[in-house]
């Protein structure tokens, strides 16, 4: 098991050193390594098992650091991160040449963002460098929303783990990309449409699934547990047998057909903002239960961040 603990100094020294840290941020935890070393990048593509076309999101401390890495921040892109940086937004900004093709699949466009969890806000603060870091999981898996997650699936992969516990939003961040005279959401996330057009009015979303990412997260099959997820409606029209073996994750209510125990609520309260953070728990604890060999699942209301629960719902049922 890797070491885990809240020395800032200790991961600052790793990362310096070309290694791997683990850091949590608001959305999910992060496998973060120096964005300028390309070694340190070459490492967590690996420790991923990361396809090296699948782009990464580059993490700065504030807007000033960020615009040491893009060519040019538009008006509307600088309306955004002063609303919602530091927090789950990231811009996708034509680069500078200092942010190697590693770090962006080879395209001249990088992801970045300012997190909002105070001790990688701090590690980073103390960085001369930009951290490139994609979720602490092995690719196409479940996000990690605690430190524990990452310990179980790549402590012998990095170096430490920066323990900031439980995150607070659970989903990755929302990405706007600015390359185009239009903004365009690439991936729904933990800032939900609706605020971000408030602040620069109507957005194109252009959620689409591709072998040939231009952001992160835009794969067809994502997010996915070990174990088959399938919706409600496809379960609703197949025997009933091996009922004991059939999990379930709802939203605010329970299935009459499930036994309870086999059953995960997002949110007894209905609350988009709680299922959203819940939602990573929800697969995980499903999947690591031995009894469950397929897990049922249905959409939330989409609205708000129900819109990225239901995004990460589809990815997750993809490969099923």
């Amino acid at each position: 098991m890797a070491d885990v603990g809240q020395d800032i100094i200790r991961a600052k020294r790793i990362l310096e050193e070309g290694g791997l840290v683990a850091i949590p941020t608001e959305t999910v935890y992060g496998l973060a390594g120096n964005a300028l070393n390309d070694q340190a990048v070459t490492n967590i593509f690996e420790a991923k098992n990361r396809p090296s076309f699948d782009p990464l999101i580059v993490h700065v401390a504030n807007i000033f650091q960020a615009e040491q890495f893009v060519e040019d921040i538009p008006n509307e892109a600088r309306k955004l991160a002063e609303a919602f940086w530091p927090g789950p937004l990231t811009l996708l900004l034509k680069k500078k040449d200092t942010i190697s093709d590693l770090v962006t699949s080879g395209l001249d466009t990088v992801a970045i963002r300012v997190p909002a969890q105070t001790l990688t806000r701090n590690l980073l603060a103390s960085l001369d460098f930009p951290l490139a870091a994609p979720s602490a999981n092995p690719f196409g898996y479940v996000s990690p929303t605690k430190a524990a997650h990452v310990n179980e699936q790549l402590s012998d992969r990095l170096d430490y783990i920066l323990d900031g516990g439980d995150c607070e939003v659970g989903l990755e961040s929302t990405i706007v990309s600015f390359v185009s005279e239009q903004p365009k959401v690439l991936r729904l996330g933990g800032l939900s449409v609706e605020a971000i057009e408030q602040v620069i009015g109507s957005v194109e979303v252009t959620i689409h699934s591709s072998s040939s990412p231009a952001a992160p997260g835009m794969l067809k099959s994502h997010y996915a547990p070990r174990k088959p997820v399938i919706l409600k409606k496809v379960f609703d029209q197949e025997s009933k047998e091996n009922i004991d073996e059939i999990g379930a994750l709802m939203f605010n209510a329970y299935m009459d057909d499930i036994p309870v125990e086999n059953q995960f609520l997002l949110s007894a309260s209905g609350d988009l903002n709680v299922g959203a953070r819940r939602l990573f728990l929800g697969l995980r604890t499903l999947d690591q239960n031995e009894n469950i060999k397929v897990i049922v699942t249905d959409f939330v209301p989409n609205e708000g961040l129900g819109r990225a629960i239901n995004d990460r719902i589809k990815r997750a049922t993809a490969k099923s």
